[in-house]
This record gives structure tokens, sequence and C-alpha cells, in this order.
């Protein structure tokens, strides 16, 4: 949606205008892998059943994984979690961010 010059690598997932989770390891350059920018939308009973995974691993302390575009993803216990807010040209965008490196 918005013009974004940072590095991308995972996942954006939309419900209508906001992009809602983004999943996107920083890369140490210990491992060298395809540089993706995959957005997917799903249905809102879709969205909510990945989010409740996601918040049961993060309550429970366990990895988290997923699979997107055909490539498993694990994200470790102690990946980064934030928030971001962006509006520009009559759209707001909120992510749910999980950063960790590769």
């Amino acid at each position: 949606m918005f013009s974004n010059k940072k590095s991308k690598f995972i996942s954006n997932s939309h419900v209508g205008y906001g992009r809602i989770l983004r999943l996107r390891p920083i890369s140490n350059g210990v491992k060298k892998r395809k540089t993706r920018d995959i957005e997917k939308a799903y249905s809102k009973a879709e969205f909510i059943k990945k989010l409740r995974r996601l918040v049961d691993a993060l309550e429970t302390g366990k990895k988290f994984s997923i699979q997107i575009a055909g490539e498993k993803i694990s994200v470790p216990q102690d990946a980064v979690i934030n928030i971001e807010h962006e509006r520009a040209s009559g759209v707001e965008e909120i992510e749910f961010q999980i950063k960790w490196g590769i």
C-alpha cells in the first residue's frame, strides 16, 4: 500500500485497507535466503485462527510456525514484537510485526 524502501522478507496479511500482520526476519548474513515480500488476504475467520495460534505460542513461550506461500516459517521464542502505524494519501495502516535474525 505505501511506498516502502525497507527490505522486507516474509508476509503481509490484509483485512480491508489495513495491513494487520507482518512477519519479517532481519537478515544477519548467516544464511543466504531468497528475498521475499508476499502479501496474502485472508478471511476474517482465517485471520483470527492464525492470530489465535500466534497468541497461544506467545503466552506459552513456544515457537510459532506458519506456512506462507509454500514455505514453512518458524518464529523463535525471542523474536522482537512491535506495532507500527502509518498514514499517507488517505489510507491508514496498522502493522503488528514480529522480527528476528536469520
